[in-house]
């Protein structure tokens, strides 16, 4: 079956978003500027965001009562399918994605088919409060042992799905959890691979103007979550020792034109011998 060639027309943009007054509209206008149609999902809040929202030219679908960013994502990609969209993006609400990277996300999909683009916070990480970087590193570390292949930035919320993976069913996690477990059963169901692209890493800190709302991870509990869920995916799955080697011999694959050799055009798959 051929793949369609991404683009902005065949492409939405999802965004869970929970009392997100603050900086919804930019997000969404920014996302409207390189994708023809946007998904908001309310997740509940309770403050001005369906109203900024309803006010937009944009697809909005509420849930009366929070439920968490997995139920969130679901429902996002249940209305993307819905409509035939080939792929989605997601961004947070909160005004942490820059739009303007949206293009290099379906650059890179169109490049690396078959695999989830990851918008990985490579650039200017100083800004990143340090237990936030400890936390992604680590989260890295044991997401990879699950999937089979090293990767960057497992827990960004900036990513292009495919459409297989959109149609994925049960993938079984709620919260910041559902994040991490999609990248596991895409790789172990549908051989899925990750291609992460450098993107500018955004927190209040001393020397930006820009402000954002108090981030919804808990470092503690969400971390504990999301290790714990993985372990049990890792101990389910079995092979440690042999998983974990093959994981070790396949490096992350960055697109990254701008700054590196280009990539090849198709990244390796969690099987694929090219992998390593």
């Amino acid at each position: 079956m051929t793949v369609p060639a991404l683009h902005r027309g065949n492409v939405a943009v999802v965004v869970p978003a929970l009392n997100e007054a603050l900086r919804i509209a930019e997000v969404v206008s920014g996302a409207l500027a390189h994708c023809d149609h946007v998904i908001v999902v309310d997740d509940g809040s309770d403050d001005a965001t369906p109203e900024i929202v309803a006010a937009l030219p944009v697809t909005l679908l509420r849930h009366a009562a929070r439920m968490g960013k997995g139920a969130a994502l679901r429902a996002g990609f249940a209305e993307a399918r819905r409509r035939g969209f080939a792929a989605v993006v997601t961004m947070d609400g909160d005004g942490q994605h820059r739009a303007s990277d949206i293009p290099r996300l379906i650059e890179a999909a169109n490049r690396h088919p078959n695999c989830i683009v990851n918008g990985a916070r490579l650039r200017k990480r100083s800004t990143q409060p340090w237990y936030r970087r400890l936390g992604n590193d680590f989260g890295d570390w044991g997401i990879a042992w699950g999937c089979g292949y090293r990767l960057v930035d497992s827990q960004s919320g900036q990513r292009l799905y495919p459409a297989n993976v959109l149609a994925l069913q049960d993938v079984p996690g709620e919260g910041f959890v559902f994040e991490a477990q999609i990248l596991i059963s895409a790789a172990r169901e549908l051989g899925c691979g990750v291609v992460s692209v450098p993107v500018e890493t955004r927190y209040h800190s001393v020397d930006s103007d820009e402000q954002f709302r108090k981030s919804h991870f808990r470092l503690f509990h969400d971390l504990y979550q999301i290790t714990s869920h993985v372990v049990g995916q890792v101990l389910a799955h079995g092979d440690l020792v042999g998983v974990y080697r093959r994981k070790r011999r396949r490096p992350p694959v960055i697109f990254d034109p701008g700054a590196a050799p280009p990539a090849p055009d198709h990244a390796p798959a969690p099987d694929s011998p090219l992998a390593g």
